[in-house]
């Protein structure tokens, strides 16, 4: 991934740049498939897979280079492994699942993102100052905490409910 390239040399515009068209292109993406109805089952699961690849990676990276704390990238990381193998095991006996990412989700990638922003943006321009990256660390840790228990909560009660409604209609041939 280029970014993670930029940011093993310590290219912190290329960095910037390349996240930024990465983030706009996304913006784009995902507004002109919503208005124009060009929504695709796979383009449901794709999109946000390589957004949480992407932001893994540049935190990956972040935190091996040292600027981010390996715990926290730990737990960004672990929240999305948890959600990819709740949706794997949700597909795999329940059925398909259906990906809508809820608002605390979608606050938790844009905490996540301006937490990345600003610490990159700290290392090449000295701003925001380094205080700043301590309230945004435990914004990006609070919204994943949260964020994860909520699809943990919201899948769980639909496979209870979905495993019910199986057991009821078996036990009730019509």
């Amino acid at each position: 991934m280029p970014m993670a390239l930029t940011l093993a040399h310590h290219q912190f515009v290329a960095t910037l740049w390349l996240f930024g068209a990465a983030a706009v292109s996304d913006a784009m993406d995902g507004f002109l498939a919503k208005r124009f109805d060009w929504q695709t089952e796979l383009g449901g699961i794709l999109d946000p897979v390589a957004d949480k690849l992407m932001l893994a990676t540049v935190f990956i990276m972040l935190a091996v280079l040292g600027y981010v704390p390996i715990w926290l990238t730990a737990v960004v990381i672990a929240r999305d492994c948890i959600i990819v193998l709740g949706a794997i095991s949700y597909r795999v006996w329940i059925g398909p699942v259906e990906a809508r990412p809820s608002l605390i989700s979608k606050l938790n990638t844009l905490c996540q993102v301006i937490f990345i922003l600003a610490i990159i943006g700290a290392l090449q321009f000295s701003w925001p100052p380094p205080w700043v990256a301590l309230p945004l660390g435990a914004l990006v840790f609070v919204t994943v905490v949260v964020s994860g228990i909520d699809y943990v909560l919201v899948y769980g009660r639909q496979a209870t409910v979905q495993a019910r409604a199986r057991r009821a209609q078996a036990s009730n041939p019509a």
